[in-house]
């Protein structure tokens, strides 16, 4: 295994923290969590005795009376979409019995071909996908099947659909345990059983690939070098022949790697990925949170209540009593995003990771984190650098800047389904030649677990069953990306 970082993980790393300061002494800064249906990421973790622990997901969308709304207390703008948000369920059911002809339009054109109102897609759909899907800048280009999967797929789904506030009140979600040490032990793991694992090392070519095998150079790397850009710091290996290769990559430099190499069929679908650049600044500035978000329950935000359940929502956000399972009481949203006057279209996403990382509270034996908001640890995310004279970057305290790291991040267009992920099948297992990694479908951890074991299952590995619900995900990822059908261990071509 050939890993150009120092530690094994992939865009699942973890950072350091001051213990003393910020109440604990890690922080997940890559991937933070995911959805309880991520059944292979926590068999992985729980094989090396790391726990991921659940916790009540709070939202915050927007600002201010126009633009605000929440899944913690009724809001004025649900009120006001709130036909928009009934029509949308059925639309998602006449998108699933439809498929695929409905299934590659774009959800901006959708929207307007079923007549929603234009603030509702601005201010509610795109925030909402973007935020829990990864797709940034690029959601209005989304094709309208993963808008679908999203709420009605039972192996893709983040949550259920609801007909009165279009996300649930307190959906249930998952926080990962310390990636590093996870992946670390894993490592420790594979090395004890005669796996190689290379770290610092990067694959400068692919020199042939045969039916003799695949040839391909390394060199050392420091990942580190040059604002993480990185660089090598020695020349490179002789040739070294292996038997298959495994390019758990993003697709664009796959297809780089692959250079002379790479068939047409490898070039067409490979080069149908396409990819933003952006950043993650963690910090500590507070004051930039409150300007730029709705971090505190305000009386002028909430609407008046319809139901008793609204009546509860409201007291629960005030602090006033315990929500569902005996959830802690107040409003303490996690998950955030803010839109541009300028093109509200595109926004920018943040997270109070003290707020929704476990370790904050369970390391003081607390349900919430004992840590005064000015030492809260927070993401903000920029997304697409060529947008970049939109961002409030600026606005961030240099001085209360803890980590910033650039990240090259999927855009889920309509295309990306039309010709990547229908196109996998062709050239997976072609030329002793397979590809892992999220990008092959959606972006969610679990997807990568799983194109790993399906890339492992073609090269002849069991897949073990230990879940129902997971093997029924497997089974369709490897027809979808593979083109095998799975018979209970017994391989098949579709």
């Amino acid at each position: 295994m050939i890993e150009r970082l120092s530690v094994c993980g992939g865009q699942a790393t973890t950072i350091a923290l001051d213990e003393e300061k910020y109440g604990t002494s890690w922080l997940n800064d890559g991937v933070q969590g995911g959805s309880p249906i991520f059944k292979h990421t926590f068999n992985f973790f729980r094989k090396y005795g790391h726990e991921p622990q659940e916790v009540k997901l709070q939202v915050s969308f927007g600002q201010g009376k126009e633009g605000f709304w929440t899944n913690v207390f009724p809001s004025q703008l649900v009120d006001q979409y709130s036909s928009d948000i009934k029509k949308f369920g059925k639309v998602l059911k006449l998108i699933k019995w439809t498929m695929p002809v409905l299934g590659i339009i774009p959800i901006r054109i959708m929207l307007r071909m079923f007549f929603f109102s234009k603030d509702f897609g601005d201010k509610m759909v795109f925030p909402l996908i973007a935020l829990f899907l990864g797709t940034g800048n690029q959601t209005a280009n989304v094709s309208c099947a993963i808008l679908e999967r999203l709420f009605d797929d039972p192996n893709m789904k983040l949550w259920d659909y609801d007909s009165e506030t279009l996300l649930p009140n307190l959906p249930t979600m998952v926080t990962f345990p310390n990636c590093q040490k996870f992946y670390a032990d894993w490592a420790r793991d594979l090395q004890s059983k005669g796996v190689d694992i290379r770290t610092n090392t990067d694959v400068t070519a692919i020199v042939s690939r045969s039916k003799n095998g695949i040839v391909l150079r390394t060199a050392p790397f420091d990942p580190e070098k040059h604002d993480r850009a990185g660089e090598h710091t020695g020349s490179a290996s002789e040739p070294e022949t292996f038997d298959e290769l495994v390019m758990a990559v993003l697709a664009d430099d796959a297809k780089k790697l692959l250079g002379k190499t790479a068939t047409w069929k490898e070039k067409f679908v490979l080069g149908g990925a396409r990819f933003f650049d952006d950043i993650t600044i963690t910090h500590s500035d507070a004051k930039y949170f409150q300007q730029n978000y709705e971090t505190s329950f305000k009386p002028e935000l909430c609407a008046e209540p319809k139901s008793k359940d609204q009546e509860e929502q409201i007291k629960f956000a005030k602090n006033e009593t315990k929500g569902q399972d005996g959830e802690p009481s107040g409003y303490r949203p996690m998950y955030y995003t803010h839109s541009y006057a300028e093109d509200p279209r595109k926004i920018e996403m943040s997270f109070d990771c003290t707020n929704y990382q476990h370790q904050f509270r369970m390391d003081h034996d607390a349900e919430r984190a004992p840590v005064p908001y000015d030492n809260h640890v927070f993401q903000s995310i920029f997304l697409d650098k060529t947008q970049s004279h939109l961002w409030t970057i600026d606005q961030i305290d240099e001085s209360k800047v803890i980590e910033r790291k650039w990240w090259h991040q999927l855009g889920h267009r309509w295309q990306h389904y039309v010709r990547v992920v229908p196109g996998m099948m062709f050239i997976n297992g072609k030329k002793n030649t397979f590809f892992a990694g999220s990008w092959t479908l959606v972006n969610m951890h679990e997807l990568a677990c799983v194109s790993g074991i399906a890339a492992a299952y073609r090269l002849g590995a069991d897949y073990d069953k230990f879940d129902d619900f997971a093997e029924d995900f497997f089974k369709k990822y490897l027809l979808i990306s593979h083109g095998v059908r799975y018979k209970g261990g017994k391989k098949a071509s579709a």
